[in-house]
């Protein structure tokens, strides 16, 4: 019957699993969509199978499964180097202080129909229009993580998003062109953003310093990025730090609206 003791919970057993089961989802949130994702799986199941070798007394497979566990904590920190920049930035986040932001982190209780407020249709439209004109433009979409450290990098404004607004904020012979547009609750709150460039090599040669910022500052938050690019008039959707492919404007929208919600 000793074998059976496991089964008499606690009550903080019970809470010690609430709390690793929203740890490893906010750890698959962070790393759904990137390759990080299969190291993440891969370390789950060498975590399983260590715990249990663990629980049927497997002394020597246990030790040895342990031993790489507790070595190999150092390569992971390098690994997963974003990952764990971008969970600290949002256990930190001053959104927290936003009662709409932090019931957000807690979305996997949400009730069905929550949808996003963010106009992504007059955004979408907007590239559209300058995409046809080849107008250089990069929009930045916040999610959870705030943004409130390049924000004040540029141009503090606060007005809604519509088509018109974003076209004027871009056009060629405008003050406000030069940078990125951050867009927060539906909200255009700041132009002219200075972007961190990303330093990733894999990045192919036809994308220019606007596309490198894009990426940059979704490696750092989970902010998602339009981009029209002013040479080819092509319009790219990144987040995570990578370029994602889509079909046709609708798709594009629908991506976005749906990750914005999740």
């Amino acid at each position: 019957m000793n074998f059976l003791n496991f089964l008499d919970f606690k009550v903080t057993d019970v809470l010690d699993i609430i709390l690793v089961a929203v740890l490893l989802y906010y750890i698959y949130k962070l790393v759904r969509g990137s390759v990080a994702i299969n190291i993440f799986i891969g370390i789950v199941i060498v975590w399983g199978f260590w715990k249990l070798t663990e629980l049927l007394g497997m002394e020597m497979i246990s030790s040895m499964v342990g031993a790489f566990m507790q070595v190999g904590l150092i390569a992971l920190i390098i690994v997963f180097q974003q990952e764990i920049r971008k969970f600290l930035l949002m256990i930190g986040s001053t959104n927290f202080a936003n009662k709409k932001k932090f019931i957000k982190h807690f979305k996997f209780l949400k009730q069905d129909g929550l949808s996003s407020s963010t106009d992504i249709d007059s955004i979408l439209a907007a590239c559209k229009k300058m995409s046809a004109t080849r107008t250089g433009a990069i929009i930045v979409i916040e999610r959870s993580n705030s943004l409130d450290f390049i924000k004040s990098s540029g141009d503090k404004m606060y007005i809604e998003v519509n088509q018109p607004i974003i076209e004027s904020i871009f056009y060629k012979n405008s003050p406000l062109h030069d940078g990125a547009a951050v867009i927060e609750n539906n909200h255009i709150v700041a132009t002219r953003v200075i972007l961190p460039v990303s330093n990733k090599r894999n990045i192919p040669l036809r994308f220019g310093l606007r596309h490198r910022a894009a990426v940059g500052i979704t490696e750092k938050t989970d902010a998602l990025t339009l981009v029209v690019s002013e040479e080819t008039g092509n319009i790219s959707f990144i987040k995570n730090g990578e370029f994602i492919d889509y079909g046709d404007l609708n798709e594009l929208g629908n991506i976005i609206k749906n990750d914005l919600i999740n």
